[in-house]
């Protein structure tokens, strides 16, 4: 049975991230190189300010696609309202639960504002197999 652990220890400390007025094909690159679904975007102080999914950028591609015109900003595709975040000291089962309830594949990790992290499904897999061995 898995035991309650700090998010702190699963986390990605390092994710992709992007700046909002990084071109959408910037981030597409970054999205298909590191073999990933999303991107946190932060600000020039590294707080968050969006998360851009590959779904929003093939919206971005398609749309510019079908208008004949550039892709554009990802700040213009980003979602930035209601984002929803984990602190560092948070326990893993109730954030994987929380991400199971909300249909989540990754959550920013947060402290004082700035991004210092990200989990996602697959740290989480990782965290339930140590526990299991």
């Amino acid at each position: 049975m898995l035991k309650s652990v700090k998010l702190r220890d699963y986390l990605i400390t390092h994710p992709a991230k992007v700046h909002p007025d990084d071109s959408v094909m910037e981030a597409m690159r970054v999205i298909i190189d590191n073999k990933i679904s999303g991107v946190c975007v932060v600000d020039e102080r590294e707080n968050l300010v969006g998360i851009l999914s590959e779904l929003d950028c093939l919206r971005a591609a398609m749309g510019s696609l079908y208008n004949n015109s550039k892709v554009g900003l990802v700040r213009d595709y980003m979602a930035s309202d209601n984002l929803v975040v984990a602190h560092p000291e948070e326990d893993i089962v109730d954030v994987a639960q929380d991400m199971l309830d909300k249909n989540k594949r990754r959550r920013p990790v947060v402290e004082n504002g700035r991004l210092i992290g990200q989990v996602t499904c697959r740290q989480l897999l990782k965290a339930i197999r140590q526990f299991n061995k």
